[in-house]
């Protein structure tokens, strides 16, 4: 059994149907890639995993326990984590003041000496206001938040959207090192290298329907996948 299980997961905005019959599974430690063109559903398929928006019909399994149609907070304490793609945190509160909020529920929370080894930066500015950090630690800060919790399984939208390159490769070596020390993610990202650098597996969305399933080999060996669907 893996760790998620989605099975005929239709979702609407309105009378607008988003997402049509999606499915996929991950297993525990593994990371997978959600791909599309915008538009697509990527965002929507997570926020739906995650209760933020209400599936119509479907099944989400964590765990084998059944959590389709549960409201977000219920979600997280089954043990997933959404990292929006807006980040969300308080800026009026210091990035210390921001983990401990965030850990304050846990069930099994990290210790602040855990994330600060994580993020080093973080660390250096856990006086400052959520307003006074730069983009890439308010995305250092916005991961940090979710971990605190020690998830069973982290989802990432667009995490590395609007940063510059080196911001990028860092955060990317630090999903690397979660990654390697078993952190089950599921990653939505427009950078496809980076994605498909980190994942084992991806599955590709197209108008709200999985389209194609590979493995990082396959993506690498089949670039005309990635050309017919992405156009890249």
């Amino acid at each position: 059994m893996s760790l998620l299980e989605v099975h005929g997961l239709n979702a609407y905005y309105g009378d607008s149907h988003i997402l049509f019959d999606v499915a996929l599974e991950v297993a525990e430690h593994e990371v997978v890639a959600l791909l599309g063109r915008n538009g697509a559903g990527k965002s929507t398929t997570l926020k739906s995993l995650m209760g933020v928006v209400t599936p119509r019909t479907g099944s989400v399994k964590l765990d084998g326990m059944e959590i389709a149609g549960s409201k977000s907070h219920v979600i997280a304490q089954a043990g997933m984590q959404l990292v929006h793609e807006e980040r969300r945190i308080f800026g009026s509160l210091n990035v210390e003041e921001n983990l401990v909020l965030a850990g304050h529920t846990a069930p099994n929370r990290w210790p602040l000496s855990r994330i600060y080894e994580m993020f080093p930066r973080l660390r250096e500015r856990r006086s400052s206001r959520g307003t006074d950090l730069s983009g890439g630690e308010q995305q250092m800060l916005a991961i940090a938040r979710a971990l605190v919790r020690d998830p069973r399984i982290v989802l990432l939208d667009e995490p590395f959207e609007g940063l510059a390159p080196i911001l990028v490769h860092e955060l990317l070596a630090t999903c690397r090192n979660l990654a390697e020390a078993g952190q089950t993610i599921i990653v939505v990202e427009q950078n496809i290298s980076a994605a498909m650098s980190l994942a084992d597996r991806a599955y590709i969305i197209n108008n709200g329907h999985i389209v194609e399933s590979l493995t990082a080999q396959q993506m690498r060996d089949n670039p005309d996948v990635l050309h017919r669907h992405l156009g890249v």
